[in-house]
């Protein structure tokens, strides 16, 4: 057998084994809703959806998506009332989540690349570390998980005789979703509620509807097309409020003046916000960088740009969040901008991007200071006194940086 199966058959079977031995359950989690609360969802084999217990009580679940011939697994859900302490399935506690998260993690660009040509070595955990990241990450038992998009990276089979890839399923399919994102991401699943922002590989054109039918935060129609943009929606986080931004259709370098409106209207909800401070989740950045010709950083998506006509509608955002660009930046902008953290690095091919960001001009966006950082890992933002202090984390589970927010600003410690 080859390696990549025995580990997909070893994973699984470890994640089944630690829900009280339902075989049929191979994957459960809890994510956040739009407006607030918990829900539970469940990928199963079995013909019926499984019941819950919600502080004592029997809860039955319901049947989200059925199976069809691409996902040949019934998923179900089922909304637990905020005012919940605990819930179990199998007698497995679930990680439901409480108001005023102290400890959030945030990464994203987790799968392992095969498309074409470009083949990422999914055996090799130096070259596609995003399971030992899941695991790393799951030791410390975040409150609140927030990735920031594209799980999925198998789009294409994987050439025959290539030992790198060899066995690996692909597509917008179930067996692929399970090798590059549930069946990795299975500890940390388990450990912490969670909140998913779409990404550019779950646009329609790659895999749009297995990301609406699995993760998606609204309800799921089995029958209806593939939804191109999902509305703003904010999630109330207690100090302060999570926006979600579905920007997976908009280009980097082009203007689409047909996408223009939607994007304008996200950006105008957020102008409407009440909530005193807000976080934005997106996955394409604003202001982004990466290494342009003669090292010069670069970036910047002219669609979002060309969008956001007044600046005054990230008043109320104190702290921008994203993926994308495959590695770690924390940026400061002249003006009225929030800061910007990327965390795109958890999992695929690795992009480059200049140490120091300062002065950097990203389409209009005026870097103030900022860094960069090379290699994978994940960030984990601590609630502190004065705000919040950020580790990034290598692979192994060490500190490679320290930074610390408050006051729309990010300072990072030298060296």
């Amino acid at each position: 057998m080859k390696r990549f199966s025995l580990a997909l058959t070893v994973s699984i079977s470890l994640a089944a084994g630690a829900q009280a031995q339902d075989a049929s359950v191979i994957s459960q989690w809890v994510q956040l809703r739009p407006g607030g609360g918990n829900e539970v969802r469940v990928v199963t084999t079995a013909d019926k959806c499984p019941s819950l217990t919600v502080d004592g009580t029997t809860m039955p679940m319901s049947e989200r998506a059925p199976p069809n011939p691409s996902f040949k697994v019934h998923l179900c859900a089922a909304i637990i009332s905020d005012r919940a302490k605990t819930a179990t399935l199998n007698e497995t506690s679930l990680a439901l989540f409480h108001a005023n998260p102290q400890r959030v993690m945030v990464f994203g660009d987790t799968g392992c690349r095969i498309k074409g040509s470009v083949i990422q070595d999914c055996n090799d955990p130096k070259q596609w570390p995003f399971p030992q990241i899941a695991a790393q990450a799951a030791k410390l038992k975040p409150d609140l998980v927030i990735h920031v998009g594209d799980y999925l990276y198998r789009e294409s089979p994987c050439p025959d005789g290539d030992k790198r890839c060899a066995d690996s399923p692909y597509g917008d399919t179930w067996p692929a979703w399970a090798a590059d994102f549930f069946t990795p991401a299975a500890p940390l699943l388990a450990s912490s509620p969670w909140v998913f922002v779409r990404g550019n590989h779950e646009d329609c054109e790659r895999s749009g509807l297995g990301w609406l039918r699995l993760l998606g935060p609204q309800v799921f129609n089995p029958v209806a097309g593939c939804e191109t943009h999902l509305r703003l929606y904010t999630v109330p986080l207690g100090e302060v409020d999570l926006a979600v931004m579905d920007n997976a259709d908009a280009p980097d370098v082009t203007i689409d003046s047909d996408l223009r409106s939607e994007y304008e209207a996200d950006f105008a909800d957020l102008a409407k916000s009440k909530a005193p401070h807000l976080w934005l989740a997106m996955h394409r950045p604003i202001w982004g960088a990466i290494t342009g010709p003669f090292s010069i950083p670069m970036g910047g998506n002219r669609t979002l740009i060309a969008s956001l006509t007044d600046l005054h509608a990230l008043d109320r955002v104190q702290l921008m969040l994203a993926g994308h660009i495959h590695t770690f930046e924390a940026m400061n902008y002249r003006g009225s901008a929030p800061p910007q953290i990327i965390a795109g690095f958890g999992g695929d091919n690795l992009d480059s991007a200049p140490a120091d960001l300062s002065g950097a001009n990203l389409g209009g966006g005026h870097v103030k200071d900022g860094i960069s950082l090379g290699g994978f890992g994940f960030l984990m933002m601590e609630h502190e006194k004065t705000g919040w202090r950020i580790d990034v984390y290598k692979v192994d589970g060490s500190i490679e940086k320290v930074c610390h927010f408050a006051d729309r600003k990010l300072e990072c410690a030298k060296g």
